[in-house]
């Protein structure tokens, strides 16, 4: 990926306000049928469809300094945690792993793709899950984009969502209040989603810098998952690299992905 050294300020008008919609779609896949067994899980919607809030909320996804295209930062975690109430009134921004030992996966990461005079596009990478009455439900991730209009220091696009998938969540159920331990379980929901403004905005605009969506979020995965930063390879190359390098093979088997929280 390419290197880019000018670096941008980022900035809003704390005092303007936003509405933003919500939208939970009924899930449609799990593979217990916990979607369909649970009524918690099945009749799970988003508290509120619309609702206002300050422009400083969104301030919480921005760089404290100047920043160039490429390069990371931390999201605080006020304005995330606000947002996701829309969605469902119990959030939490640590993983349920917490509870036993620090979860790799845990935080709330930013990165600038593009710019130009009038607009700067952020892409986001948020790791999240709901307290449900009797047990837990935790997306694979929600990811999003955030425009801003440099000029008028306002949002022109916001968007926070979980991304498509044959899995894209996981639950666990506390199915008898009088036993100890979970159930677990995961499946599709076809929608959940934050979203305000002109998706389109920045698609026909010739930003000054930018990197790809693909490099962004190559970006991202690299701040929440250590196994990124190994060069993995398949078993294939590796029968072949492993006598030229004069290095032993190291293969494992997995039944779930290391990009997501879906399993």
């Amino acid at each position: 990926m390419k290197t880019f050294n000018n670096k941008i300020a980022l900035n809003l008008n704390r005092d303007a306000q936003v509405s933003v919609k919500g939208f939970i779609a009924p899930i449609e896949y799990s593979g217990s049928n916990f979607h369909v067994k649970w009524d918690t899980l099945a009749n799970l919607r988003v508290a509120e469809p619309e609702k206002q809030y300050p422009t400083s909320i969104f301030c919480d996804f921005l760089p404290k300094a100047a920043v160039s295209v490429g390069t990371p930062w931390e999201i605080e975690h006020a304005g995330a945690l606000e947002l996701l109430k829309q969605l469902h009134p119990s959030p939490s921004l640590g993983m349920r792993w917490d509870l036993t030992h620090k979860n790799e996966s845990q935080g709330l990461w930013a990165c600038l793709r593009a710019y130009d005079a009038e607009f700067a596009e952020i892409v986001f990478r948020i790791h999240a899950q709901f307290d449900l009455k009797d047990g837990w439900f935790t997306p694979s991730q929600f990811t999003g984009h955030l425009v801003i209009d440099r000029l008028k220091r306002s949002v022109a696009f916001f968007q926070m969502y979980v991304p498509n998938g044959i899995i894209n969540f996981d639950t666990w159920w506390k199915k008898d209040p009088d036993e100890e331990g979970h159930i677990t379980d995961s499946g599709f929901c076809p929608e959940m989603e934050l979203s305000t403004g002109i998706e389109d905005i920045v698609r026909n605009t010739e930003f000054v810098e930018s990197i790809t969506q693909e490099e962004v979020e190559h970006q991202l995965t690299l701040c929440f998952y250590k196994s990124q930063h190994i060069h993995w390879v398949s078993l294939e190359e590796a029968l072949e690299m492993a006598p030229a390098q004069q290095k032993p093979i190291h293969a494992i088997s997995i039944d779930g992905p290391l990009l997501d929280e879906s399993c």
